[in-house]
């Protein structure tokens, strides 16, 4: 259920820099009838995985999870699309810091273009990707290279294959995972969890509880004092800039 769409599109593929989003949307005079239903979607906002700036494309990942993003499997190569952005704060990209990512599912799509912009700065950056299935696993290479080292979590049995030495597979969640790697369970560490500078975490909202708990809880012990940033989304009105419905929305 999880949809890579490429766009050709050479401005918003120049001014994209990492964390940043696009809003997506097919013509409805060209979308296709069934019945008497045309399939027209509602404005999509979605995160930008990566970038050709030369060759002018966009990629974005989408999950099907509703009608609109549902419908981004019928997109036809070579159909016009509309494709606003690239909008909202670009993540901040440290220099010569460690850095901890973790991602869980679907946000690890955005966290590989953080990384690689982060290791472009200097920074060492060691990366945590939890899956709750084998088969989820999607844009392995682009992880590798955004990366000093991986904690591979997988929820399903046997756990994920692992193509370079400083890599490490571990069968169960992301926090027992990032304890397992703290203890030195899975091997010799090319990171250390106490050097860690800042972390930065995307995936579902119980995932990143899960690690705002352990940071302050199990992990407590392994870690120094750090900055931790967490991606939360938030429903928006209607996606144009500086019209969203965050403002109607408590926060906590």
């Amino acid at each position: 259920n999880i949809v890579e769409i490429v766009v050709k599109a050479p401005l918003a593929a120049q001014n994209f820099k990492p964390g940043q989003f696009y809003r997506l949307q097919n013509y409805e005079h060209k979308a296709q009838i069934v019945g008497e239903t045309r399939l027209a979607m509602e404005g999509l906002a979605l995160t930008g995985s990566w970038v050709d700036q030369d060759k002018g494309l966009v990629g974005l990942i989408v999950l099907e999870m509703g009608g609109s993003s549902s419908l981004c499997s019928l997109l036809k190569q070579n159909e016009e699309i509309v494709l606003m952005g690239p909008t909202g704060d670009p993540t901040f990209i440290h220099q010569n810091k460690n850095v901890l990512l973790i991602g869980g599912g679907l946000g690890n799509a955005v966290l590989f273009s953080i990384g690689k912009a982060l290791k472009e700065n200097g920074c060492k950056v060691l990366y945590a990707a939890g899956y709750k299935k084998i088969e989820d696993r999607y844009k392995i290479l682009q992880i590798e290279e955004a990366s000093d080292s991986i904690i591979w979590c997988c929820d399903e049995a046997p756990g994920f294959e692992i193509d370079r030495d400083q890599d490490f597979s571990f069968v169960g969640n992301i926090v027992e995972g990032l304890v397992a790697y703290a203890k030195g369970d899975l091997g010799q560490q090319f990171i250390q969890l106490n050097d860690i500078d800042h972390v930065i975490v995307i995936g579902s909202d119980r995932m990143m509880a899960a690690i705002q708990q352990a940071r302050h809880g199990i992990l407590k012990p392994y870690l120094k004092d750090h900055e931790a940033i967490a991606s939360i989304n938030s429903p928006m009105q209607c996606m144009m800039k500086e019209i969203c419905a965050q403002c109607l929305q408590r926060q906590v």
